[in-house]
């Protein structure tokens, strides 16, 4: 807010008089005195320690919750509120004049209230006070009120939290702009106390109300998601083991919206999360009555029980044709078009558990993507037979590697293992090209144990060198989620007398946010023996961003389209944000393709701790690269 502006209103230090049963409801948390002692006429003068110290951060009298009573991080759930407890506002403001204002009004309404002057300190304070609302200044130094409002909803459990604006810019367009950022209510200077005290009473107050009512309130597991009123992932996934459990008949359905990064890219990270969520809310209307649960940014998981399984490509057909059938509005003068693929697989079959159905339909949905109705359906199979295996034998697996080079040097070797395929006819597959036929064949869990097996051969050759080799190896989920592939790994690794810590597996981000849990089973077993864990592909989101704590990981590769932010300041700040969480998690950072000086450069400023890239070296058959000399 600007220092001009401080004139509005009554000046600090004194509040205009607020509604009685404001003074009925907080005289206990206030002060000693009872009610009588401060009648609903009396002058509020604020508290002397409101006075600030250093210009930026003001003390509420009454203490705030501490951060071991507050529920984890990464809670999506509303935590319940004693209705009675004083009302909890977070004041970002940079203007002391404005925040002793705001903070005595809210003072004298019996509301608790801590300022902040900047954005640094913002995530912490959520995380520690727990606030009803954040009270948030559209001028803020360095990181505006926008952009942080955007970071606070990409947090978990952060979407239901009032946000709510206090500004003097006119600027009818700039009002627009903060309600589309995530902001809950616009409030503009001057503005009388007695308003102020409203807008922020009756936000908290339908907030509180919510949060009472909703599935998980009183400590049961939520069922639905608050912001859709979709069912939850966790929930659906229960049902469907349910649904194995019993026998019944029916069918899964895995819907896949297309171009998912490119519509990301084009309308940011708020806009494409309101679009996933109307998409969400027509597949469910096309789906009724049937289950259906988002299962990641841009797929969806249906479960029909009790169904004609007869009847599942119908219903997968009207899932894509309901999908695309109608435009989707992003802004008043623009809209767009969805696509997308749908796999299904029949219950009937049986599959052992939930785990074993959602891979099926995924394989399945990739197989999709190749057909022009986008629509396939899963053809269980009882036997694997030797000759439906990949031959990746006698020469026909090639193995490439990359170095991964600390921009500030470092004493080991790193490398990414690249997959190499080549055909009889002298072609040559890349990755991109065998890992999704590998997965669509069933076979993905055959090339990964190669090519691991090939890795730890490399690292067996090389234990004595001089400087000590790491080896980064992309494996897939339905891989890792095998008790037989883990017990093999820890018996490979005990054989050869390997330091598991020279092992980093690559996990995609896709595949992370569906298995989440095999995942953690798998990295705690994992743990024992020191194998590291880098998560791949990363795409800043509020499940995404959860994944960096919830499982062990010591590595995350950004998304190739971070290599062009230091032409797009957009893309620029949100790399900066990514590696900043993941820097405050613990984690290294690798900025991956990266072609050239300017991108190694917005890499570097950034924050980044490794480069991959062809700017630093193709990948090629030898494990040559001077890591000693490499000081970028």
């Amino acid at each position: 807010m600007a220092a001009n502006e401080s004139a509005t209103g009554p000046r600090p230090g004194r509040a205009e008089t607020p509604p009685a049963d404001h003074w009925q409801r907080w005289a206990a948390p206030l002060a000693a005195a009872t009610p009588a002692e401060a009648p609903p006429s009396a002058t509020v003068q604020m508290p002397a320690s409101s006075a600030p110290s250093d210009g930026t951060r003001l003390a509420a009298p009454p203490p705030l919750p501490s951060a071991a009573a507050l529920p984890e991080a990464g809670n999506n759930d509303m935590a319940p509120v004693d209705a009675d407890s004083p009302y909890r506002v977070l004041i970002v403001e940079d203007d002391r004049a404005q925040a002793l204002f705001a903070q005595s009004v809210l003072h004298g309404a019996g509301m608790q209230a801590i300022v902040l002057g900047d954005a640094d300190g913002v995530q912490q304070a959520i995380r520690e006070q727990r606030p009803d609302l954040i009270l948030m200044d559209l001028h803020l130094p360095g990181l505006d009120g926008m952009r942080l409002t955007a970071m606070i909803r990409q947090q978990p459990g952060m979407q239901l939290l009032p946000i709510v604006f206090l500004s003097g810019d006119p600027d009818p367009e700039r009002q627009f702009e903060v309600l589309d950022c995530g902001a809950d209510d616009y409030l503009s200077k001057p503005i009388r106390p007695r308003h102020l005290i409203a807008a922020v009473a009756n936000r908290i107050r339908r907030a509180r109300a919510q949060a009472a009512t909703l599935p998980g309130a009183n400590g049961a597991p939520a069922t639905s998601n608050p912001e859709t009123g979709l069912p939850t992932r966790h929930h659906v996934l229960q049902q469907l083991n349910a649904t194995l459990a019993q026998h019944e008949r029916g069918g899964v359905f895995f819907v896949e919206i297309s171009s998912a990064l490119g519509l990301r890219e084009r309308y940011g990270y708020a806009a494409f999360e309101r679009l996933m969520v109307q998409a969400g809310q027509r597949l469910a209307e096309a789906g009724h009555p049937h289950l259906l649960a988002r299962l990641n940014d841009n797929s969806f998981l249906l479960l029909a029980r009790n169904t004609d399984e007869e009847s599942l490509e119908a219903i997968a057909g009207t899932l894509r044709e309901q999908l695309s059938a109608r435009a989707f509005v992003i802004r008043d003068d623009e809209s767009v078009h969805l696509r997308g693929v749908v796999g299904y697989a029949p219950l009937s079959p049986g599959f052992d558990d939930a785990s074993s159905a959602l891979e099926a339909v995924e394989r399945t949905t990739l197989q999709a993507r190749l057909l022009s109705a986008g629509v396939a359906g899963h053809v269980h199979r009882q036997v694997t037979t030797e000759q439906e295996h990949l031959a990746l034998l006698e020469g026909q697996l090639e193995l490439a590697y990359q170095p991964i080079v600390a921009v500030a040097g470092g004493s080991s070797a790193q490398y990414q293992l690249l997959l190499r395929l080549r055909r009889t006819d002298g072609s040559v597959l890349t990755a991109g090209q065998v890992i999704p036929a590998a997965e669509a064949a069933g076979r993905i869990a055959d090339l990964d144990q190669q090519v691991l097996e090939h890795a730890m051969g490399l690292l067996d050759l090389y234990r004595h060198a001089t400087q000590p080799l790491n080896l980064f190896v992309s494996q897939s989920l339905r891989t890792l989620q095998r008790d037989a592939f883990a017990d093999w790994l820890l018996e490979s690794l005990q054989q050869r007398r390997l330091p598991g810590s020279a092992l980093v597996i690559d996990v995609r981000l896709p595949d992370a946010l569906i298995h989440t849990v095999p995942l953690q089973q798998f990295c705690q077993r994992m743990a024992s023996v020191g194998v590291r864990f880098c998560l791949s592909q990363f795409e800043p989101g509020s499940e995404a961003l959860a994944l960096l704590t919830q499982l062990p990981l010591s590595f995350v590769r950004m998304a190739a389209r971070f290599s062009s932010s230091h032409s797009n300041p957009d893309t620029r700040e949100e790399l900066r944000q990514s590696i900043e969480q993941a820097h405050a998690a613990g984690l290294q950072i690798i900025g991956q393709q990266i072609e050239d000086p300017q991108a190694a450069a917005a890499m570097w400023v950034g924050g980044v701790d490794y480069i991959q890239g062809n700017m630093v070296q193709s990948a090629g058959s030898d494990l040559n690269f001077d890591f000693h000399n490499a000081v970028l």
